[in-house]
């Protein structure tokens, strides 16, 4: 195997074909045997395609050696999250109840990717219909973060964070409801970006907090799939037109960050950050002083992450429980808790909290960033690194004196509240504990600022270059 062929960014690859110096055929076989290395240690896959990988990959071969003009990621090999749609191939959702489900049409972003030439390396795992916030299902089992088998990849797309950070393939496709992106791309230390409301679209989407979006080890690789998903469907009511600026440009923004400003905030108003990411927030900041950034500590005040939680989605949560007892499955434990959590919730509660609720969530963004005449806002994604596998709920800690019982929830605290206000946000790999697992920077920015933020967090890559640390897992 060759590691320049595992670990080249999706970009590189694109160089790398149209110059002749490298196949199609050559990295979708180096890709699959690393699939085939990591998985019994990490378990990120439930549907592998290496045979229509393969087939595809050759026609790849045969175009650029013909001299075709081809889109930028064509030929290019990636893994899908498995709750999205792929016509032909199994979409089990994470759940055992659809184990043999094949759909016959694909999901709006995966139709979009095909269209560009994306190689398809299989579906990578999920929890049951991403209920849970650690990818656990009763399907597949657990899937593990690549610096630290036996921890958790974080949810609900760990899986895919997993794949990309362990070299199989250098893109993947998720989903992000309240951080189910942001959070394994954080505890896997790849970047992860849940764009502004609607701007990638999914045939009948009924929650606007909810969005597909990119994984990648680079800024600019995650840019290139934004790029080509994103823009109107009549399928979805909330999406939006294409975005007027251009995402690649916006990565490929020269210079450092001398002239942005950016608002800094630890905790988000949760109050309790483990000490070991307290300390690489704290050297991430000095990073971006130093790449020339003005960087301000504000405050945010945030309703209760938990409460507001069980207040919007907590009878959705009923449903789904109701409708997996009829189908007569095993239901994790917290997907019970959580339904039970929504018995006390009235009508009222709900009704407030999305008609005043996200909107105070996104004023208080608003007024956060205005503080410091920031162009973002910076935090860390997760309050914890990856933790050891503890079951659907993950285990208990105390975190600087405070008893956590769920980490396997608590780690989406501070991914959840953008998503309530539509925002876009990104996660970008801010630096190592000392005992080496990954830290993610979670990077906020104002509504439809999506090129803007993409610029920020591509030029804070450049200058920290964390991009170029791979786990050290079976070679």
């Amino acid at each position: 195997m060759t590691d320049n062929l595992i670990w080249a960014s999706a970009a590189e690859l694109g160089e790398l074909y149209r110059r002749g110096d490298v196949s199609p055929v050559e990295v979708v076989d180096a890709v699959l045997e690393r699939m085939d290395q990591v998985q019994p240690t990490l378990n990120i896959m439930v549907t592998p395609t290496a045979g229509q990988a393969r087939t595809n990959a050759a026609e790849a071969e045969k175009r650029f050696r013909a001299g075709d003009d081809l889109p930028p990621l064509y030929g290019v090999p990636m893994t899908v999250k498995d709750d999205h749609d792929t016509k032909g191939v199994r979409t089990t959702y994470g759940c055992v109840a659809f184990k043999d489900h094949v759909p016959d049409t694909d999901g709006i972003g995966w139709s979009r990717l095909k269209d560009e030439g994306v190689i398809l390396l299989g579906k990578t795992t999920t929890p049951e219909f991403g209920l849970i916030g650690v990818t656990e299902s009763k399907l597949t089992g657990s899937t593990s973060t690549p610096w630290r088998p036996g921890f958790t990849s974080g949810g609900s797309s760990g899986g895919s964070a997993a794949a990309v950070s362990a070299g199989v393939g250098p893109i993947a496709w998720g989903s992000d409801g309240g951080g189910s992106i942001r959070v394994p791309a954080a505890l896997c230390g790849v970047v992860g970006i849940k764009p502004s409301i609607g701007r990638i679209p999914t045939a009948n989407c009924t929650d606007g907090d909810s969005t597909d979006g990119p994984l990648a080890r680079t800024v600019l690789d995650a840019a290139m799939v934004l790029q080509v998903t994103s823009g109107h469907d009549p399928r979805d009511r909330f999406a939006v037109p294409r975005d007027t600026h251009n995402y690649i440009d916006a990565a490929h923004a020269a210079g450092d960050l001398s002239g942005v400003r950016i608002a800094a905030c630890f905790d988000l108003g949760q109050e309790v950050l483990d000490p070991r990411t307290r300390q690489v927030f704290a050297a991430a900041l000095d990073d971006m002083r130093a790449a020339g950034a003005v960087v301000e500590e504000v405050s945010i005040e945030l309703p209760d992450t938990e409460v507001f939680f069980d207040h919007i989605n907590g009878h959705a949560y009923q449903e789904f429980a109701e409708e997996m007892q009829n189908w007569g499955l095993e239901i994790w434990p917290a997907i019970i808790d959580l339904a039970r959590r929504a018995d006390p919730v009235t009508g009222r509660q709900v009704s407030a909290a999305f008609r005043t609720g996200k909107t105070a969530i996104y004023d208080a963004f608003r007024a956060a960033m205005a503080t410091a005449d920031a162009h973002v806002l910076v935090s860390p994604t997760t309050a914890v690194p990856a933790f050891p596998h503890g079951g659907d709920y993950g285990p208990s800690a105390i975190v600087e004196g405070k008893q956590i019982p769920a980490l396997g929830h608590f780690i989406h605290a501070m991914t959840e509240p953008p998503a309530h206000a539509g925002l876009p946000a990104i996660s970008v790999p801010g630096g190592f504990t000392d005992d080496g697992l990954p830290v993610g920077l979670q990077f906020i920015g104002p509504l439809w600022a999506d090129a803007d933020l993409i610029s920020v967090c591509a030029r804070f890559e450049r200058a920290t270059k964390w991009y170029e640390r791979h786990p050290q897992l079976g070679g």
